[in-house]
């Protein structure tokens, strides 16, 4: 296979790209297009022979388009520059939270085409099956007959990828439950099933703030809290998946009592749970109900704006001895509070480094995603994968657009 390196930023290392010829013709004009081939040949190093024939391959599949010259007519044969195609294909996603299952269909430039959610109610057996019984009717609903790339399912605690299993999430009581089997099984796609950090970080490096870096750390803070580690361009997973698990680092001054037995783990005290019993005792929300405290911080509420800044505070020393320990180009923090309100996306730098000195060409930001975030956690896998083997698309041209 030819082995190919993306051109390196200036301070950076240099990237590999995988999937071949094929693989950085489609990432070089995802990351700069739309790119004439000249372009794409002097980004990649390919003979102009090679990305013509890569080209040919990538519109033939349906994930590469010509546009239409720009200027005037020149002699000679037309530029025609080249874009991601985003017409043809989606990638399906389901994001398994505590409060609820959410159902996704992402372009190929990780664009949230439908969501829909549902409840999460019962064990791992009444779950898969909601899940089994919704793809269906969601995705005929919602995907207009476009091809369906793969299914990707994404949540929290320890997921081994390799083996497609939920080893442990303490919030829903899961243990060593097979996901990816018993959904493969039933809906006849390729199944990527991740922890959500990981699949965070992978989306941020193909379409948000992660976009030409190397170095790059994911905290998630939600009812579990986790990291992921991009190093070289490669999300680490660790052995069987456990790199990044980071939900018992001690938070000074907490007392939050710990499924662990401790207190004052760090999950157990930013956890949605955790922050609306708080709202609750203070008098904020009618009950300990996350979503009632987030509609109030989207609503400018100072004194749930307070909160969640709280919250943040708490997670900062994480975010800081993740950025002492590994130094990375972009720390990136997925948290719902941010999500909602803009304000305290502008406090977070100042937050972390109470705690650490980020460089000056460090970035500390809120996730890309907004709202979005987890329907785009959830097909960031499937679309991952394109990006890296694009030519295996070709053994599964004859996927059903539905699963059955």
């Amino acid at each position: 296979m030819l082995s190919l390196v993306a051109p390196p930023v200036p301070g950076r290392p240099a990237q590999p790209v995988e999937g071949g010829g094929a693989g950085a013709v489609l990432r070089t004009v995802l990351a700069g297009g739309p790119l004439t081939r000249a372009a794409v040949g002097r980004a990649t190093g390919l003979s102009p022979a090679a990305v013509s024939r890569h080209t040919t391959d990538l519109i033939g599949l349906g994930l590469l388009r010509e546009l239409a010259p720009h200027g005037p007519p020149r002699a000679g044969r037309p530029r025609l520059p080249l874009d991601v195609d985003t017409r043809h294909h989606l990638a399906v996603g389901v994001h398994i939270g505590v409060p609820r299952i959410t159902f996704s269909l992402l372009d190929l430039r990780g664009r949230v085409v439908a969501r829909e959610r549902l409840p999460r109610a019962g064990g791992p057996a009444a779950v898969l099956r909601t899940v089994r019984d919704h793809l269906p009717s969601f995705t005929a609903r919602r995907s207009a007959g476009r091809s369906l790339l793969g299914l990707g399912v994404v949540t929290g605690g320890w997921v081994d990828a390799g083996t497609g299993t939920v080893v442990e999430h303490g919030p829903l009581g899961w243990r060593d439950v097979p996901v990816r089997d018993l959904l493969a099984d039933a809906t006849r796609l390729p199944v990527h099933l991740d922890g959500h950090a990981r699949a965070l970080a992978r989306a941020e490096l193909l379409f948000g703030a992660g976009r030409g870096a190397t170095e790059l750390v994911q905290l998630f803070v939600g009812n579990v809290v986790d990291a992921a580690i991009v190093t070289g361009g490669t999300v680490l997973t660790g052995r069987r998946s456990r790199a990044g698990d980071i939900g018992h680092l001690p938070v000074p001054g907490s007392t939050e009592p710990c499924p662990c037995g401790r207190t004052g783990c760090l999950q157990a005290t930013v956890s949605e749970a955790a922050t609306a019993r708080r709202a609750h005792a203070l008098g904020l929300v009618p009950a300990p109900e996350f979503d009632l405290l987030l509609a109030l911080a989207a609503a400018g509420d100072p004194a749930a704006l307070r909160l969640f800044e709280d919250r943040l505070r708490m997670a900062a020393p994480a975010a800081a001895l993740l950025i002492d320990l590994l130094n990375p180009e972009v720390l990136v923090v997925a948290e719902a509070g941010l999500a909602v309100a803009p304000q305290l996306a502008g406090r977070l730098h100042g937050l972390v480094a109470e705690h650490a000195r980020p460089e000056p060409v460090q970035l500390v930001t809120a996730a890309s995603f907004g709202t979005d975030l987890l329907a785009v956690a959830a097909g960031a896998g499937v679309l991952d994968s394109a990006y890296r083997r694009p030519m295996d698309l070709r053994t599964a041209r004859t996927t059903a657009s539905t699963p059955h």
